[in-house]
């Protein structure tokens, strides 16, 4: 297989060449794409040595030993003999080690027992902050219905000396809302601010984050004002941007007008990133001409747009129906000094093949191509499925070719469309090597792959019952 074949790279052409039943036509095995180069045995092998001496260092620094009992006699008993046949006095770190290995299976009162047990076993060790903080991780990652476990190994680290800070707050927020425990998190941040410390602008955007996604806007917005007037924490400009991409993935545009102007009220600059992020919120739902005015409104705030800017812009214009416009902005990102990549050619493609044009699109992975930019695997999905649409079946099939023959992946739309126009045009047998490929290369499950195909066979078949097909 060569470069795109010579007929595809002809978009233009109206004469469409007649294969024979293969989809993939035969060719020179020393031609091979610049896309999809073939790895050598020397890379292979390399790759091979590579990895068997990551795994050899990470399996020399993995501690020697692991419980694999959560009975805590069985755990003193194991330590017991650790302890009897060292040859040398046991660090701090080997012991926080061996109580992070039993924490893991066994429960928090258990695990306390253990580290009793540890320093009366063995004066010479001394707890240090992490290993407290193994206890608090622990107690913050069970099932618990109340913050009772997570209290206990909080008052046995400061009773122990050691007083919470940013570091445990984090460490604490952060088990919490892993395990699905917001609301605790929620609650100790408030507590742990009130006695010991409040927390950084990382665990606090951390939890922000995650209240985003499981909590109500108005429970974020409460816990943002009862930080701010109890604690004096305020929102900085990662808050705000994790609030703005928020409402824009809810839709709520709106309000993410909103949170810029307090954004700016609060002293803070919209970067490039907030405003990428509602013009993404515009695109999605397909409307080209606010995501227009939002990179009016970032040129006149003076700040750069940058690939994703004009990658966001051309992508929502394409999806608008506004193609032309948005091949503009592709000459304008290029004097801008952006040079093009895969998303950009491959959301002007999806837009000429809404319009149906897909020869348009064909010529332009010739541009594409000619510029140095190397098409992927959604380009060519896209391409495949518009042929397929504007009833261009057979340079559909030789597309169809040159990603077999590099190990492309279908995705499910383009696959579905591709199967029915087979069928439609009579090529079952090559739909049923388009099925075969499908989960060969683990494009789709054989239980979506075959449910498609079964489909569009029916439907043919009900279609051939009412003369309404060949």
């Amino acid at each position: 297989m060569g470069k795109v074949p010579g007929s595809l790279r002809s978009a233009v052409s109206t004469a469409l060449i007649k294969r024979p039943s293969s989809l993939v036509p035969s060719e020179s095995p020393t031609q091979r794409p610049r896309f999809f180069p073939k790895k050598s045995p020397s890379s292979q092998l390399s790759g091979k040595t590579s990895q068997s001496k990551n795994t050899n260092s990470s399996e020399t620094t993995k501690s020697p030993i692991l419980f694999t009992s959560p009975d805590l006699s069985d755990a003193k008993k194991l330590f017991k003999s650790i302890v009897a046949t060292a040859r040398a006095p046991l660090s701090p770190r080997f012991h926080n080690s061996l109580l992070q290995s039993y924490a893991a299976i066994s429960t928090v009162d258990d695990s306390i027992s253990l580290l009793r047990h540890m320093i009366k076993t063995e004066p010479s060790f001394s707890p240090d902050r992490s290993t407290y903080h193994i206890l608090l991780a622990q107690s913050c990652k069970a099932s618990d219905s109340t913050l009772a476990s997570t209290h206990q190994a909080l008052n046995l680290m400061v009773t122990s000396g050691f007083n919470p800070d940013k570091v445990t707050t984090d460490i604490a927020v952060r088990s919490l809302c892993l395990s699905g425990r917001i609301d605790h998190a929620v609650e100790l941040v408030k507590e742990l601010s009130l006695k010991h410390s409040v927390p950084d602008t990382y665990t606090y955007n951390f939890l922000i984050k995650h209240l985003c996604k499981f909590r109500a806007l108005s429970a974020v917005y409460n816990f943002i004002d009862e930080m701010r007037s109890s604690f004096d924490t305020k929102p900085d400009l990662v808050t705000y941007t994790i609030l703005i991409d928020n409402v824009c993935n809810s839709k709520n545009l709106r309000e993410a007008t909103r949170l810029v102007d307090v954004l700016a009220e609060e002293g803070f600059k919209p970067d490039c990133f907030v405003y990428n992020t509602i013009m993404k919120g515009y695109c999605m739902l397909s409307r080209g001409s606010e995501a227009l005015e939002v990179y009016k409104k970032m040129k006149e705030s003076g700040v750069e747009p940058d690939l994703v800017t004009y990658n966001t812009l051309i992508f929502g214009l394409s999806k608008s129906g506004r193609v032309k416009e948005a091949r503009k902005y592709l000459n304008i990102m290029t004097e801008m000094g952006h040079f093009p990549d895969a998303v950009t050619y491959t959301s002007l493609m999806n837009g000429l093949c809404r319009e149906g044009d897909a020869l348009g699109a064909l010529a332009l992975l010739e541009e594409m191509e000619a510029r140095g930019c190397s098409p992927n695997s959604c380009t060519y999905n896209t391409l495949l499925h518009g042929l397929c649409k504007s009833k261009l079946l057979d340079k559909g099939i030789e597309l169809y070719g040159v990603m077999k023959e590099g190990g492309m992946k279908l995705d499910t739309a383009c696959y579905a469309t591709f199967v029915r126009a087979l069928c439609r045009d009579g090529r079952i047998a090559e739909a049923y090597e388009v099925f075969d490929y499908a989960i060969e290369s683990k494009s789709l499950t054989t239980v979506a792959a075959y449910s498609t195909l079964e489909s569009t066979l029916k439907w043919l078949n009900k279609a051939r019952e009412q003369g309404k097909a060949v």
